[in-house]
């Protein structure tokens, strides 16, 4: 196990490297230029000689390798940068925006696991009954709907025809955060309520669930002792894939709403060019999603004691 683990940490130094600088020399494909960019928001024309002399205040008149080894430099001694737009330290405003993002995330699993647990066991064992089909059906309609109609909604429904919640987000608190998760919980719920059905299906057709009833074991021993012990790894990678993308940040849910948090962070850094920001949200995706990933794999072993890791199946 501790080979395991020393090996997939040293695996993620070369991923991480390669994902910084496929990041870093994407926006410098795209042909934008930050101080143009910032210009044409504040409707202020600039002469040549002072675009000139913004882009080297910024650094942007050097080689792309230079600045790419320069940011590089920064990073590694904890340094992100200073944010074009605002002037503030790209890791102090990242940090602030952390606390919106991690209730979001912490609301949106709880809920999902809440609704798509129970009613994919449900619809499991009522196979082909009118639960069932009542379930994938609902399922059906969540999977079909997109985010921003979902949002759009319930913002309706919510907040100008019951104003129960606030139709923009007012802080980060528990009711502001209510429409958003509801949003976020609908789209995950209906995806992740088909595939327990379909894991929890999997393991009901198996021989010993047969043997199990032939025994006279009760239904209900079998399907919590042995049956959902089973599926635990199937749900596990589900919500270890859904923190994930939430934990990076929804953008589309975060903006509808004014959430103020990673998501839409990086939709403003992205509009405003704004590099250094951008580059941080990048190497932060990269980051939760290989650290997710090493520990969904090193719970597998806990969870299923069939799976063996690197030497320990040997």
């Amino acid at each position: 196990m501790k080979k395991y683990v020393v090996t997939r940490l040293l695996l993620l130094i070369p991923i991480l490297f390669g994902i910084t600088f496929l990041s870093f020399a994407m926006m410098r494909i795209a042909g934008s230029d930050v101080v143009l960019q910032r210009a044409e928001a504040s409707g202020v024309t600039l002469t040549p000689e002072v675009i000139a002399a913004q882009r080297t205040e910024l650094g942007l008149d050097q080689p792309f390798l230079v600045q790419y080894f320069r940011w590089l430099g920064g990073f590694l001694t904890g340094d992100l940068g200073t944010s074009y737009v605002s002037g503030n330290d790209v890791f102090e405003t990242f940090l602030s925006k952390l606390p919106a993002t991690l209730l979001l995330t912490g609301t949106s699993v709880l809920l999902t696991v809440v609704i798509s647990v129970p009613l994919g066991i449900l619809s499991a064992v009522k196979q082909n009954r009118l639960t069932d089909d009542l379930i994938r059906f609902c399922s059906f309609i969540g999977n079909s709907l997109p985010n921003f109609f979902v949002a759009l909604v319930l913002m309706y429904v919510f907040s100008i025809r019951f104003p129960v919640f606030p139709v923009i987000s007012s802080g980060v608190s528990l009711q502001s955060a209510a429409l958003p998760t509801l949003t976020l919980a609908i789209a995950m719920s209906a995806k992740y309520l088909r595939q327990v059905r379909a894991a929890v299906l999997d393991e009901l057709n198996k021989e010993y669930v047969t043997g199990a009833r032939a025994r006279g074991v009760r239904f209900s021993v079998t399907l919590w002792k042995s049956v959902l012990r089973a599926c635990l790894v199937t749900i596990l990678t589900l919500l270890a894939l859904s923190v994930g993308s939430l934990l990076g940040g929804t953008a589309i849910v975060e903006s509808i709403f004014m959430w103020d948090g990673v998501g839409k962070l990086a939709v403003d850094a992205i509009n405003m060019r704004d590099y250094p920001m951008i580059q941080a949200y990048v190497v932060w995706m990269a980051l939760i999603y290989v650290i997710v990933n090493l520990i969904t794999d090193l719970s597998y072993r806990m969870l299923d004691p069939r799976i063996r890791l690197g030497g320990d199946a040997r």
